[in-house]
């Protein structure tokens, strides 16, 4: 078992070493003052600036919490007490204060470190200093003390040297009448001699007691002396400083949970409360608008239900409920949205709250916007349904697209010429005929329900087409707007001659030259272009009043590479509401469809894709994350 060991015992003769050792733990003492000084200047510094810090925070809340708690304009007279009631300003005063007092925490703290670590290191530090210098003096006495004792030998060696001296006159002198003060010097010198040896044995024996009590006595007290335990007392001295810091640290954490219990006092329905009791004022709506008659045309606020302006009604009328049909939809979906999202919202559902919150707020603005759009249909419909009371006319409305007129084409209602690239008509999908834009609604609802191309043949109207367009998308598109069911097989291939040359000017276009006979590959959709292939397997866009239609042959088979899969991941559950739609499962993974109106190119708020049981639809992009 190990057993404390002391300098003296395990260390003789060290004292040069001791003292190097003791000069290190001295200097380490200053570097740990050092340390807690510069703590001490940092947390002096940090509590002036957290002053400051509350100083402007209790100014700018005395200059606005007022106008925070009662609005700008109060309707009643109002007083600091008034003010004093709101539960946000109490919470706000004591995170405010929170701050003052933490500032003065750290003053605190720093104190205690100046005068309970710093100055206590100090002290020590210059006491074992001083002893330190003590025992090394005191080591050096113990040296001079022992080499004195040596001392003797040299004065004997010096006799005996005498003695050898004297002997030798003692020879010279035998008949010189000298030789009896020679030989009685000699004897002399002798008994000298003999007494510096009893001398110097003497000093021998002090000196070996002298130097027994040096190594077994002095100098181990002396050493044990300089093991004064510097580190022990630094050490007690650094868990003082830890404890005033941990002390601190409470007090801090204290404060902290005054301020906590206060932000948890809050009470928004309060503080709206003490809003609307001070901001009262008497409200009006305002009064509806009224038809008033031009200055220059007296007129009734009846609506004008002549033959022309008839049908403009009932186009209008049409087209509303058209739309409004789209619209429904798409409101019960957006609605369903908004309730979903709602859910998420609260603290148990999983998911990140703020881009929940967001999306929630994004979601209910949709909303709003379709449900005004809605009340906007529904306001145009029975208005016109009443003027209009019951003549609604036909009710075969045309399938209008724009379309640009690279010749001139008569309109259908004015008979005025429609020419330009620049979409100034228009061009019914169904039944082929063609105005202005400005007469789209002017045209009775007659539609056909069939056209015809160049030359006198027969397009199917369901065919598959394709659109050259460059349009920008529809603002809050429809998932109705968006549905696109496949096309039906064609029984037959259209093969038409180009009667106008034509030089592409976009990589969806095809050249094409006078004489040339192509394949129609699809039908004008309303735009005034069709897609057509020439004999060497090019494709592309031409105009359709560039060709007419020759006769058939049999259907070229539809090639389709599919692009590179991109997959998207469930995040929630969605149950499908329509055909077009799809179900999403959590973590289930839904292929997203290529080209430029599938997948994420869909619509707004919603893409395409196939689910893993193959069936294709849409759904709505935020219960989805790309896999």
């Amino acid at each position: 078992m190990a057993t404390d060991q002391s300098y003296g015992q395990s260390l003789p003769d060290q004292v040069e070493r001791i003292a190097n050792l003791t000069d290190a733990q001295l200097e380490f003492l200053s570097d740990v003052r050092e340390i807690y000084q510069s703590r001490i200047a940092l947390e002096r510094e940090y509590s002036s600036k957290l002053l400051l810090l509350a100083n402007k925070a209790a100014e700018k809340k005395s200059r606005k919490i007022a106008v925070l708690v009662l609005g700008e304009e109060p309707t009643r007279a109002w007083g600091e007490a008034d003010v004093k009631n709101s539960t946000l300003g109490r919470a706000y005063a004591q995170l405010i204060d929170s701050f003052s007092e933490t500032a003065q925490d750290h003053v605190n703290l720093a104190d205690g470190l100046d005068a309970q670590v710093v100055n206590v290191l100090k002290l020590v530090e210059k006491r074992h200093e001083e002893a330190k210098k003590k025992q090394v003096k005191a080591f050096q006495k113990l040296l001079s003390d022992r080499e004195r004792a040596y001392g003797d030998r040299v004065k004997y060696d010096e006799e005996c040297l005498e003695v050898e001296t004297y002997r030798q006159k003692q020879d010279r002198a035998h008949d010189d009448k000298h030789s009896g003060r020679a030989a009685k010097q000699y004897e002399q010198q002798q008994v000298d001699m003999q007494n510096s040896k009893n001398s110097y044995i003497i000093s021998i024996s002090i000196a070996n007691k002298s130097k027994s009590k040096f190594y077994d006595v002095d100098l181990p007290v002396l050493e044990n002396r300089l093991q004064t335990g510097i580190i022990e007392k630094a050490t007690k001295v650094l868990s003082h400083a830890q404890a005033l810091t941990s002390n601190h640290l409470d007090t801090l954490k204290k404060r902290v949970g005054v301020v906590e219990q206060a932000l948890g006092n809050i009470s928004a329905e309060k503080d709206q409360n003490l809003f609307i009791d001070f901001n009262v004022r008497p409200f009006v709506a305002p009064a509806d608008w009224t038809f008033e008659p031009c200055a220059s045309h007296y007129d009734t606020p009846g609506m004008v239900i002549d033959p022309a302006p008839k049908v403009v009604l009932q186009n209008r009328l049409a087209r509303c409920r058209s739309k409004l049909g789209e619209l429904k939809p798409v409101l019960d979906s957006k609605q369903r949205n908004v309730q979903t999202l709602e859910k998420m919202l609260k603290p148990q559902n999983i998911g990140d709250a703020d881009d929940i919150a967001f999306n929630f707020i994004d979601t209910v603005h949709d909303l709003t916007a379709h449900a005004t759009s809605e009340q906007i249909l529904l306001a145009e419909i029975e208005t016109i349904s009443e003027a209009l009371d019951g003549d609604e006319g036909e009710q075969r409305p045309h399938d209008f697209k724009s379309a640009s007129f690279s010749i001139p084409t008569a309109c259908g209602y004015c008979q005025a010429s429609i020419w330009g690239l620049s979409k100034l008509g228009k061009t019914c999908k169904l039944c082929g005929v063609s105005v202005h834009a400005r007469c789209e609604l002017k045209i009775p609802a007659t539609c056909t329900g069939s056209k015809r191309v160049a030359g006198g043949s027969t397009l199917s109207p369901s065919a598959s087409t394709i659109s050259k367009k460059s349009a920008k998308s529809t603002p809050n598109p429809t998932p109705s707007s968006f549905a696109r069911s496949e096309p039906p097989p064609s029984p037959e291939i259209v093969r038409a001659r180009v009667v106008f040359e034509y030089t592409s000017t976009s990589p969806y276009e095809l050249s094409i030259s006078e004489g040339e006979t192509v394949k129609v590959l699809e039908e004008d959709d309303g735009s005034g272009w069709i897609k057509v292939a020439n004999g060497s397997g090019g494709k592309g866009l031409v105009p359709a009043s560039y060709v007419e239609a020759v006769g058939a042959e049999e259907k070229v088979p539809n090639v389709n590479p599919k692009a590179s899969a991109q997959y998207v991941r469930g995040m929630y559950d969605y149950q499908a509401t329509g055909d077009d739609e799809i179900d999403i499962k959590e973590g289930s993974m839904i292929q997203l469809t290529p080209g430029p109106r599938g997948g994420k190119n869909y619509g707004d708020g919603w893409w395409e894709g196939i689910d893993e049981r193959g069936k294709k639809g849409i759904f709505p992009s935020n219960y989805v994350v790309l896999a």
